[in-house]
């Protein structure tokens, strides 16, 4: 892989003979630094050259030049993709260490800022938001700044880049009001109730770390305790909407969120899903665009991370599952089952679980009651996770019927 320096531009992305140059802001150095992958197009040998470090990625559809790296990020293929966290990565623990990394996950908000030493992580679980730095100049006034941008962070998460250390644009709404208060016990709508809440806390709660490459400062902010039921009420009109429009059990889409993401709008995994119902865009996304919408290619990053969007595209997901590839089950329970396993595990998953032909495991499937097939995908399902992920979506379902 190649990083060059290139004349601050606006984010103009473009094809050059056999290379992707992908470019991305570095706030440390003032610069625009070049990823530079390979495509399909160009013969992969067995050693990687350096400037295909990543085996060959196919070739893209960049876009129109008005387009800037965060929208393109959600277009990018596996192999590139990871090229960006890689680099990411690679900029984190070059000011933090590596035993300091921390990346974004299902139930992890995590934020970089100002050249990557300062961060803002959210524990969804926990209820816990902690904003760090390490910077030695201005060290208040850049976590004052973190503090700020964090309570105030946009409901919508297509207008945060997470991979990159970007300010984030306060417009809108709030993701976090009614999610934290501040010493007063007020919720936290407008900038000047961010910054005298960022303020106290700097003067009464700052606390230090000493780290390998230096001490980092930072402050600890409790979440209500109602945080998730707040995350709640603000997707609920969205997921009556869908439920209904696919004829999908309304709890069923709470529970598979609860699982998924504990409604972290800004979720993102390993295996690149994104948002709420954690979609991956080259399954179940691109199906969800074929089968459902009458689109071509695969919805993006800022398209998943759309609530909305997310949503909808989840839901319409178990509606091919249901109506599709799955239509062959015959008891409403089982099917509902195998839905969720699917879901989490793949269609073909749930049919391996019976037999190693997919017709012959249909049948047997069939033949089966409710609770058999349950015992079934729970013990024997060939992953560990989609064995746990079916009880624990039931059981958060059940709860959801409770209320």
């Amino acid at each position: 892989m190649v990083f060059s320096h290139l004349i601050p531009q606006n984010a103009i992305d473009f094809l050059e003979e056999d290379l992707l140059f992908i470019k991305i802001k570095d706030n440390n150095e003032k610069t625009w630094l070049t990823i530079t992958a390979c495509l399909l197009t160009v013969a992969c040998s067995s050693t990687p050259t350096p400037d295909c470090i990543y085996n060959c990625a196919p070739s893209i559809n960049i876009g129109n030049n008005n387009t800037n790296s965060n929208n393109n990020f959600g277009a990018l293929t596996e192999p590139q993709r990871q090229a960006l966290l890689k680099y990411l990565e690679s900029q984190v623990k070059q000011q933090w260490g590596d035993d300091n990394y921390l990346q974004a996950g299902k139930h992890r908000y995590v934020k970089y800022f100002a050249g990557y030493r300062t961060r803002a992580h959210i524990d969804f679980d926990n209820g816990k938001i902690y904003v760090s730095t390490i910077a030695n100049n201005a060290t208040r006034h850049t976590l004052k700044q973190a503090i700020e941008e964090t309570l105030l962070m946009p409901a919508d998460p297509s207008q945060v880049d997470l991979f990159s250390d970007k300010s984030i644009p306060l417009n809108g709404k709030p993701f976090l009001l009614g999610q934290v208060k501040d010493h007063q016990n007020q919720d936290i709508q407008w900038p000047w109730r961010a910054g005298q809440y960022a303020d106290y806390l700097i003067a009464n709660k700052l606390k230090t770390k000493k780290l390998q490459r230096g001490t980092a400062y930072y402050v600890e902010i409790d979440m209500v305790e109602d945080h998730l039921e707040q995350r709640e009420y603000q997707y609920a009109d969205l997921i009556r909407q869908a439920a209904k429009r696919y004829d999908i059990d309304e709890n069923l889409i709470y529970a598979i969120v609860k699982t998924e993401s504990s409604f972290n709008p800004y979720a993102v995994s390993h295996a690149g899903a994104y948002g709420l119902m954690q979609v991956i865009p080259k399954t179940a996304g691109a199906d969800v665009f074929n089968l459902v919408k009458n689109k071509p290619g695969i919805p993006t990053k800022e398209y998943l991370f759309n609530p909305a969007n997310n949503i909808d595209t989840g839901t319409a997901y178990f509606y091919i599952l249901k109506n599709r590839y799955l239509k062959e089950v015959q008891h409403p329970t089982t099917k509902h089952y195998t839905m969720i396993s699917a879901y989490n595990g793949g269609t073909g998953g749930v049919l391996a679980t019976f037999d190693v032909d997919r017709k012959q495991a249909m049948k047997d499937l069939n033949n089966l009651q409710p609770n058999q097939a349950y015992w079934a995908l729970t013990n024997k399902h060939p992953k560990a996770e989609a064995r746990r992920y079916l009880e624990k979506v039931l059981n958060f379902q059940k709860e959801f019927e409770a209320m």
